[in-house]
């Protein structure tokens, strides 16, 4: 393995670790409210434009991480969805 495949490895395991708290916290609380949902698209569709951009470079290093990454956000966005489209999710934002 060279090195710029080394860096770019380790860059993309810290970026797709990232999400791990996040999605920790969403699965611990069932709650994502604080979260910006068109934030958290528009990073999607970043990423999934990433895994086409890796697949049209054969790079697996960036098709994997991407991959990872969609997976996690993925996670991310059904407690964000779900609380959004929760009956009770208009009483507890009065509450």
């Amino acid at each position: 393995m060279d090195s710029t495949t080394l860096v770019g490895g380790l860059a993309a395991t810290c970026t797709t670790v990232s999400y791990f708290p996040q999605l920790k916290k969403c699965w611990e609380t069932g709650e994502a409210g604080d979260l910006s949902l068109g934030m958290f698209l528009i990073l999607f569709a970043g990423l999934a434009t990433w895994v086409v951009y890796g697949v049209m470079r054969k790079d697996l290093v960036v098709i994997t991480a991407n991959t990872i990454s969609c997976c996690l956000l993925s996670g991310i966005l059904f407690f964000k969805v779900r609380e959004m489209t929760s009956p009770n999710s208009r009483k507890r934002k009065r509450a």
